[in-house]
């Protein structure tokens, strides 16, 4: 991937790529699963995607480099906008999703609940 790997295409999908905790491998080395991309014709990078229980862990992190630290130490308007988030993202279709999210928020499931909850009775009015 050495030569795709300076191409501009590959430099722009790259913060794309990183953002969704994806992996960047040469189009010859792409498995049944990876996305390769094509620029005018040419493959030019394949995509690895993560799996989605690494996807949750990965926006967690994103979120915490975000916020610049720990989202537990974040005060509940805050937490609340954190659990906003990770709803759009899909984070609580992932199975555990409510507890991985609740951990890295230092509050309960219960908590979790309620803020959805609220969002929700929220988006209601």
């Amino acid at each position: 991937m050495s030569e795709a790997a300076d191409h501009p295409f590959v430099a722009a999908v790259k913060p794309l790529v990183d953002a969704m905790g994806g992996e960047m491998v040469a189009p010859e080395q792409a498995r049944g699963d990876d996305v390769v991309l094509a620029w005018e014709g040419r493959d030019m990078v394949a995509v690895r995607l993560p799996h989605l229980s690494d996807s949750l862990d990965h926006i967690l992190a994103e979120l915490e480099r975000r916020h610049g630290g720990p989202l537990s130490e974040l005060d509940r308007k805050e937490k609340q906008s954190v659990v906003r988030i990770l709803e759009t993202r899909g984070a609580f279709s992932v199975r555990h999703g409510v507890e991985t999210v609740a951990s890295a928020l230092g509050v309960s499931r219960f908590t979790v609940y309620n803020y959805l909850n609220r969002e929700n009775a929220t988006k209601g009015d």
